[in-house]
């Protein structure tokens, strides 16, 4: 995909050979553990973040075809979400084999990502399911020891640790690292087929697309009060969708699939958003979120996205996304993120007879993603996600700074924003007060459109 905007650095063209003579040089002088044989051609798994997540990659990676993978190490901040992660795997008789975490490779608390790396060889992949915000720390110690990477999305909460990404990324691709980001929809062959017949001018030239995720709240969207018996840093870290340093809140962290999807089949990057929003019915909420989002998107030929998003019990439900050109129209999504089912319509009717529709049923993509990954390691083919998830990051947060600051924001404007809303994340340990502090009466700051413009998004 084309960048939009000329300033953010182009996505260069990755090698076409991979250098077996670098790996070779990477494990000289490494001692590995005991978990590695020299003649295995396993591909060993370390999960930090054991959250629901967490334990759905793993579970998707043991389902993949090609060769064999093992799960050898875990990392949590809590033990008792370890513990339950673990149990769940284990629980699953086709995984018996597949599920080598004994005592201790399990592992807990700031510095437990990098105890569960340590069991890894170069080459093995670290799976990062933990909060957004420690993205950067977790990939950078990766690329140090040399091993592939799948990262849940979003990998960015703000336009430093954005940046950040994107320097690693290139750092990933030096020592020929293949990277595997979540936005699962790009592996989805109902969706690459209707990019491809897109680009073909099927539908003619697109000029607007619609998103909607209208819903209810899930458990942790909104926060009530911190317990007597809690830190806020613990409190925070176990309600991370509630607070934007941690997760990006839930415009980042719930939107990001269909802001990427609509842009992946426009082929470009928004280049500036505007938005409005607001709290309602929240009764002892003190979380930092909106209930309600709604983002103009423009793109650098004048096409428009508009997205919706409303977390509100009682409401009509609408979870799509839909592309409009000029000789006709496309089902993107039909009901949240797989399957797919797209379709392509003549005309702008979604009730009329498609003119073609992708073949029912279809391989989840959540699936798809790790297969992809797993085979580009197994082939040494060029394979890094990274620059693309950092970008559809930041132009989704470019949508939130819009909405929570009141104020027309560009892409350019969002790259080079100096705000980061927890500095010096790799030095954070349990014992450290939270980046975000509770006011006397346990409130947290909240958006206030138009008196807060600039800099708290």
């Amino acid at each position: 995909m084309n960048p939009a905007p000329k300033s953010h650095p182009s996505r260069r063209e990755f090698l076409a050979n991979s250098g077996k003579a670098l790996a070779a040089t990477a494990l000289a002088g490494i001692t590995l553990p005991h978990v590695h044989a020299a003649e295995d051609n396993t591909i060993r798994l370390a999960l930090i973040g054991c959250g629901g997540r967490g334990g759905g990659a793993v579970k998707d990676a043991f389902s993949t075809t090609g060769g064999p993978v093992k799960l050898v190490a875990m990392a949590d901040l809590f033990e008792d979400r370890l513990t339950r992660c673990y149990d769940s795997l284990q629980k699953e008789k086709e995984f018996e084999e597949l599920l080598d975490v004994p005592p201790e490779r399990k592992f807990l608390g700031m510095d437990a990502y990098k105890k569960a790396m340590d069991c890894l060889r170069p080459g093995d992949v670290a799976i990062f399911a933990t909060h957004p915000a420690f993205r950067w720390v977790h990939f950078r110690y990766a690329i140090q020891k040399g091993l592939n990477v799948f990262m849940e999305k979003p990998i960015a909460v703000d336009a430093p640790s954005a940046r950040r990404m994107l320097a690693l990324a290139d750092e990933a691709d030096k020592k020929k690292l293949k990277v595997g980001v979540g936005l699962m929809v790009r592996h989805c062959r109902a969706r690459q087929e209707l990019h491809q017949r897109i680009q073909q001018g099927e539908i003619g030239d697109i000029v607007l697309m619609r998103a909607y995720r209208l819903h209810g709240p899930y458990s942790g969207t909104f926060c009530g009060p911190k317990p007597a018996d809690q830190s806020e840093l613990h409190y925070q870290l176990r309600r991370p969708i509630g607070f934007l340093w941690l997760s990006g809140g839930l415009f980042s962290d719930y939107n990001i699939h269909q802001i990427d999807e609509c842009s992946w089949m426009k082929n470009a990057w928004p280049v500036k958003a505007s938005g409005i929003g607001g709290r309602h019915y929240r009764g002892n909420c003190v979380d930092q979120n909106f209930d309600t989002y709604s983002i103009e998107y423009t793109y650098p030929d004048g096409a428009k996205l508009f997205f919706e998003s409303r977390i509100m019990e009682g409401c009509a439900k609408k979870f799509a996304s839909f592309a409009h050109g000029t000789r006709g129209c496309a089902v993107i999504s039909t009901s949240a993120h797989t399957p797919g089912k797209c379709r392509i319509f003549r005309g702008h009717d979604l009730d009329a007879e498609p003119v073609w529709a992708f073949p029912q049923p279809e391989v989840t993509p959540y699936k798809l993603e790790w297969q992809d990954l797993l085979d580009a390691i197994r082939e040494d083919k060029p394979y890094n996600e990274a620059k693309r998830g950092a970008i559809a990051s930041l132009v989704t947060a470019m949508g939130r700074f819009a909405a929570h600051t009141g104020q027309e924001v560009t892409y350019d404007e969002m790259l080079n924003h100096d705000h980061e809303f927890a500095p010096d994340l790799d030095k954070l340990t349990m014992d450290s007060p939270a980046p975000l502090q509770a006011d006397a009466d346990g409130k947290y700051p909240v958006p206030m459109p138009g008196k807060i413009t600039n800099r708290e998004y």
